[in-house]
């Protein structure tokens, strides 16, 4: 069997069994070359060293351990285990990762029930998720997600992921009207586990708001606009007017007299039956609504008129060279692709030009339509195209075509702004004129533009010259309105008495002329 001997035992066999070396020389002997050389198998010593060798063969006789042989045979391999331990867990460290949390930028309020969308980023996915909201020193916790925990043999290369819950009063009751935190923790899935949080601040809502709406007749007709004005109350961040899916913004009242107005159309197809509705919501979701007083004459409603339109090759390689020089094909697919998808996107543009807008009435007079115009064609009319003999297609015309004579100057129907011009697909070279508030008019196919953008101009100035530029067939002006990014009738915008009824008597337009 293996055994270990005393150090000094060992010197002394060695003394006494050596014949070629001193007794005196022995002791440093073995002293200098023992510690990196001794092996003791099953009793047996070697000792080698300095060109020596030894084999003193021993008892049996257990010895008791030495320092020396601690070192050698116990304590060095826990020194290499746990480097190794130290090594694998400083690895598993470093590589884990620490999770990202992101909050709405639009979550200011808790209502009832809230809608919270969380967005995380972390590679090696979440081991936990939980949201708390935080009142009066007091957290509660309103929503929580555990998954399989993965510590050692995590995932790698994880997508962020979307977390959706709701909270608010209807599940936890405790929260009251006032501020609050919202706080999200996460827990990454992997060995280290770190948990990173987002907080934000913000308001409980447990009530909506309230409204007050004017008593005035309202009378809606199809293509046309109106104007409301109301008193919102309570808690609340957006207001204005909705008809069926359309949202019209409301402003304060002109010249800080109390209340709100809101400029809003009834669409030329908007469904006869649908209700305007004034409404008010809050950050927490909640909304209120309110009817205004509202007429609707059947009898006098615009027919909208049905016409065929002839279109020939001539026509159809004017309109597809300009609209769309780099296509190639059939001459008939091309143009029916700029009728229809050129003719969509840019209502789509023209929409959203809306946002260009300045608080303020830019104009205080009657509105014009272009001096010794002739009408063409009218707002919404419904047109049928026809080619060979065949109808092709069938659009709607949203404004009217006013021609003069060839080139004649484009002038301003009012005080405004230019927000617009430039080409613009179907409608040619176009400008775009805002006069506050949401009302914009729009004039199309011009020969020439001489305006820019951020111009401001006076009613009656002339912007450029008429021309065919655009799916027009002849030189005209295609002129038309918009309210909010919806196209609306200009002719009551040209009624000097409509605008004193229906705008300027209700918000006190002072110096309204006509």
């Amino acid at each position: 069997m293996p055994c270990v001997w005393d150090y000094t035992r060992l010197k002394q066999l060695v003394q006494s069994a050596s014949s070629n070396r001193k007794a005196a020389e022995l002791p440093a002997f073995v002293e200098r070359m023992a510690p990196a050389a001794v092996r003791i198998p099953d009793c047996v010593v070697e000792l080698k060293g300095a060109g020596v060798r030894m084999r003193i063969q021993m008892d049996a006789t257990p010895p008791y351990l030495t320092w020396r042989a601690i070192l050698v045979f116990i304590v060095r391999p826990l020194i290499i285990l746990v480097a190794i331990i130290v090594v694998s867990l400083t690895f598993l460290l470093a590589f884990s990762a620490t999770p990202v949390v992101n909050l709405p930028a639009s979550l200011t309020a808790l209502g009832q029930a809230t809608p919270i969308t969380v967005q995380v980023s972390d590679p090696h996915g979440i081991r936990r998720i939980a949201a708390l909201v935080e009142q009066d020193g007091t957290r509660h916790r309103v929503w929580e997600k555990s998954q399989p925990s993965r510590r050692v043999l995590w995932q790698r290369r994880v997508a962020d992921s979307t977390w959706n819950f709701t909270a608010g009063t209807g599940t936890t009751p405790q929260l009251h009207e006032g501020p609050a935190r919202l706080i999200v923790e996460v827990t990454s899935n992997d060995f280290r586990g770190s948990t990173a949080q987002a907080e934000r601040g913000l308001v409980v809502v447990t009530r909506p708001p309230t409204l007050s709406i004017d008593s005035e007749q309202h009378y809606l007709y199809l293509g046309m606009s109106d104007l409301v004005t109301f008193n919102v109350a309570g808690s609340w961040t957006e207001a204005g007017v909705r008809v069926g899916d359309q949202r019209f913004r409301s402003w304060p009242m002109p010249g800080g007299k109390p209340g709100f107005f809101s400029l809003f159309a009834f669409a030329w197809n908007m469904p006869a039956g649908t209700v305007p509705l004034v409404y008010a919501t809050n950050a927490a979701g909640n909304e209120v609504t309110g009817q205004m007083v509202i007429q609707f004459p059947k009898k006098e409603q615009p027919k909208y008129r049905v016409r065929d339109l002839q279109l020939d090759d001539r026509f159809l390689q004017k309109v597809t060279g300009e609209l769309d020089p780099n296509g190639s094909g059939d001459t008939v697919a091309r143009f029916l692709k700029i009728n229809a998808e050129m003719r969509h996107a840019n209502n789509k543009a023209l929409s959203d030009i809306r946002l260009k807008t300045e608080a303020r009435f830019l104009w205080s007079q009657p509105f014009l339509q272009q001096p010794n115009s002739t009408v063409e064609s009218n707002f919404a009319d419904v047109r049928n195209y026809f080619y060979q003999g065949k109808k092709i297609d069938q659009q709607v015309h949203l404004g009217y075509d006013l021609a003069v004579t060839q080139h004649v100057g484009v002038v301003a129907t009012n005080d405004g702004r230019v927000v617009y011009a430039a080409p613009l697909g179907v409608y040619g070279n176009c400008i775009v004129l805002d006069h506050g508030y949401g009302l914009q008019s729009i004039y199309g196919h011009l020969s020439e533009i001489v305006v820019h953008e951020g111009d401001m101009v006076k009613r009656g100035q002339v912007m450029g010259k008429s021309g065919q530029t655009g799916l027009a067939g002849g030189d005209h002006i295609h002129f038309s309105m918009q309210l909010d990014g919806v196209q609306i009738d200009p002719k009551e915008w040209w009624d000097a008495h409509w605008i004193r009824d229906h705008v300027a008597k209700r918000v006190d337009l002072s110096d309204f002329g006509y």
